[in-house]
Order: C-alpha cells, then sequence, then structure tokens
C-alpha cells in the first residue's frame, strides 16, 4: 500500500516512520527544504506530560483579560476582522467550564500517556540523538495564591497515575540549583517527575533519516495547492510538482491542514496560535537550568539543551502572521534573565516564531475523515511534541487498517460533527 503523507514536521515524520515499519510505501510531501523546518523548529523542548491540559479551562476567559494587561504578557490578541477567528475564540471560551474541560484533559492525557510509552518503545529500537533528558518539569509559583490554585492540577495529575512532587522553596532550589540566585522571587513549584526534555528539530532530523532508510522518499520543496476527489475517495494531492496519488493519504499539516482540506470540503476547527522562542548559548552551566521550568505566571517555559538555552512562550493570536521583530521577544527574554539572569547569553540569542495548530477544546483531530482513504493528524496545539510518537502510531495504526492500542473515542473529526 502507498501512503502519502502531507507534511515534514515531527508528527508528518512520526506517521511516517510508523508507516514505513509496518510495511507501507510512503511518500511523504512539504514546501521546506528539510524536515520539522516549521512548528517543530525551536520549540520549547518539553515533552510535557504531566501538563497535557487544554488551554480552555475554568476560569481562563477572566485570566485572559489580566493577562492581556500585563507588561511581559502571556497572551496577545490583535482584533482583526476575520468571522474564522472569532468564531474559534468564542468555541474555546464555550469549553472554559468544568465539564468540558475533564472530558477535554481525559482525551488529551489519554494520547499524551500513550505518546511518551510510544517514544520509549521507539528510542529502545532506534537510538537517536537530540539532547534528551529525563528530569521532569518543574512548574514555578511566584505567589501563595499559584500554590493554592495548583491543588486543582494535583488531583488532575493523581487521577490520571502522573507522578509529582509538591516543592517549597528550598526543595526547587535543590532540582534547580540555579535558582539558588533569585530565591526571593518564587515560594515554591510542582515538580512533574515524568517529564522529559528535548530538542524536537535535531529528533525529527535523525528520525527523518531512519525512515529514509526504511525507503520512505521525502520531496522537498513541494507546495501542496489542494487534494483532488472523485466522489468519497481522494484521488490524488495537487502541488507545484504536478499530481501526487496514493492509495492513502495523511494530513500532517499543522496549523495548514484547514487550509488544504478546505479544498476538499472538510472544514475542522484548527487555528493558527502563533508562539516565540529564543535560543542562547550556556554561559554558566551551575547557573542555567538543569531540565525544564515553566513560570506560572509569564506562561514561559526555560528548559536546558545540552549547551543551550531554549526560552518559549506566549500565544498571539493573529491569524497566519509569521513576522518577527526584536521586541516581538521581550516577554521570554525578561523571564530567563529574571529567572537565570547568570545562567545564558541573552545578547547571543537567536529570535524565532511558529505557528501552534490549537483546536478550541486542546485535544488534536486524529484518525478518519469522510473519505475513506483520508486521514488526519493535526490539531496538538503546544503539545505536538509531546503527543508526536503516540499520534504517529495510531494514525499508522487507522490507515493500514490495524486494531488501535487506545480508544479514538473523541479523538476523530467525527465529535465536531463531520
Amino acid at each position: 500500500m502507498k501512503v502519502i503523507v502531507l507534511g515534514a514536521g515531527v508528527i508528518g515524520v512520526t506517521t511516517a516512520y510508523y508507516l514505513a515499519k509496518q510495511g507501507a510505501k510512503v511518500v511523504v510531501l512539504d514546501r521546506q527544504p528539510g524536515p520539522g523546518m516549521e512548528t517543530s523548529f525551536a520549540n520549547a523542548g518539553e515533552l510535557s506530560y504531566g501538563m497535557t491540559s487544554p488551554w480552555a479551562a475554568p476560569g481562563v476567559p477572566r485570566k485572559a483579560i489580566k493577562w492581556l494587561m500585563m507588561k511581559y504578557r502571556p497572551l496577545i490578541l490583535h482584533p482583526l476582522i476575520s468571522p474564522t477567528m472569532w468564531g474559534w475564540c468564542a468555541r474555546l471560551v464555550q469549553n472554559c467550564n468544568p465539564r468540558d474541560y475533564g472530558i477535554n484533559k481525559g482525551r488529551m492525557v489519554r494520547i499524551s500517556n500513550y505518546s511518551r510509552d510510544a517514544l520509549t518503545d521507539l528510542l529502545a529500537e532506534v537510538p537517536l540523538d537530540f539532547d534528551m533528558q529525563e528530569k521532569g518539569t518543574l512548574q514555578l509559583f511566584r505567589t501563595e495564591k499559584q500554590v493554592k490554585a495548583s491543588k486543582a492540577d494535583q488531583d488532575v495529575l493523581a487521577e490520571f497515575n502522573s507522578p509529582f512532587e509538591v516543592l517549597d522553596r528550598d526543595a526547587c532550589i535543590a532540582v534547580e540549583p540555579g535558582l539558588a540566585h533569585v530565591a526571593d522571587k518564587f515560594v515554591g513549584g510542582l515538580r512533574m517527575t515524568a517529564d522529559r526534555t528535548g530538542d524536537c528539530r535535531m529528533f525529527t532530523l535523525a528520525l527523518a533519516e531512519k525512515a529514509a532508510q526504511m525507503g520512505v522518499e521525502f520531496h522537498y520543496g513541494v507546495t501542496i495547492q489542494g487534494l483532488a476527489r472523485d466522489r468519497m475517495r481522494i484521488v490524488g494531492v495537487d502541488t507545484s510538482d504536478g499530481r501526487e496519488t496514493a492509495d492513502r493519504y495523511v494530513c500532517a499539516l499543522g496549523p495548514y491542514a484547514p487550509i488544504v482540506l478546505k479544498s476538499v470540503g472538510i472544514k475542522v476547527p484548527i487555528y493558527p496560535i502563533k508562539g516565540y522562542s529564543i535560543t542562547l548559548p550556556v554561559t554558566d552551566p551551575d547557573a542555567a537550568p538543569q531540565s525544564t521550568l515553566m513560570d506560572e505566571t509569564h506562561k514561559v517555559a526555560i528548559t536546558r539543551l545540552g549547551d543551550r538555552i531554549r526560552v518559549a512562550g506566549q500565544a498571539e493570536i493573529y491569524g497566519y502572521n509569521k513576522t518577527l521583530d526584536r521586541e516581538d521577544t521581550d516577554t521570554v527574554r525578561y523571564v530567563v534573565n529574571d529567572l537565570f539572569p547568570k545562567g545564558g547569553d541573552v545578547e547571543q540569542a537567536e529570535g524565532w516564531t511558529g505557528l501552534r495548530p490549537m483546536t478550541p477544546d486542546g485535544t488534536p483531530v486524529l484518525g478518519p475523515t469522510p473519505y475513506d482513504n483520508l486521514f488526519i493528524n493535526s490539531g496538538h496545539g503546544t503539545l505536538g511534541w509531546t503527543m508526536s510518537c503516540g499520534s504517529g502510531r495510531l494514525v499508522a495504526d487507522l490507515v493500514l487498517d490495524r486494531p488501535p492500542e487506545i480508544s479514538t473515542d473523541g479523538l476523530t473529526l467525527a465529535r465536531y460533527g463531520q
């Protein structure tokens, strides 16, 4: 069976690998000159299984107003004249209630935990070098109010058997010694001990190389223009190089999935949420982060990747805008300077921006569509790296008519009535 995978980010590459592992002939198409060049390029570096949760949570609409007013704000909203944007925002707000949050959280944790186990299996089969560490994630609280509010997160972590530790100031410094320089700026933390860290693009490059050795064909520099259909089957992908055909197709185009799927009448509520990161060299290993730290106040992640520090955050609702100005990274620069002032050289930081494919309920869209030979693997938001192996393995099973190892209930396009 021949399968075409649209997109060579971490989601597309993992999907291609698992398809090839099961004997499929796989072709991957991407407009970039290599794998992992867009959303996967410079993300936070977190494999954050313990922090898997939807943005649409009780209290978020009220918090969002506060975030918009902050000097170093985690949320930026551009009031575009866009029915698509405002409709997506309205659907997100509708999910900000305890019932829907619980449902969506359960769905996301199911695929996240499966992905954690899938990555473990993958690395046992195919050793890959991507600066991985298994030292957990520290959610850092600057106020006692944040400590108290974390009790709800602790209950959810316990419910889904995600190991964690509640830490006071001294215990936070014990796991992240670099915080000793700024001990007056926080009061405690919540540490997710099963979380990992790693460079997503390094992983994507390494796995793409393994997949190519297995026979996967990667066609780069190819612009995907749309899908071609005949009744209820996809008969090809129209590209800048002409039409490509296969038996089955997987759309793993991240934030651009809705554009391509619209060509065959599929409406999927995935919206591009812009994020920023900087990558800077470590100047003092003892004063730099050892693993990943999440600043709860500014919603910024700081991750150690070998001899580099990756700092990522912000959610900018601005359509498909990908401009990057120096001041756009002020928030992430401020946070790393505030918490690890001696750990890295911000003056040497390289800035980056990318678009996260977000659904209004937080859960990715995985699996079948109304077309019997078209499948989706997109909508992971900020958790594409975290969910990549599980999503790739699950969708590969569905494409090849194999029974999936976890339930697909609530993960497919069907939850949106399609």
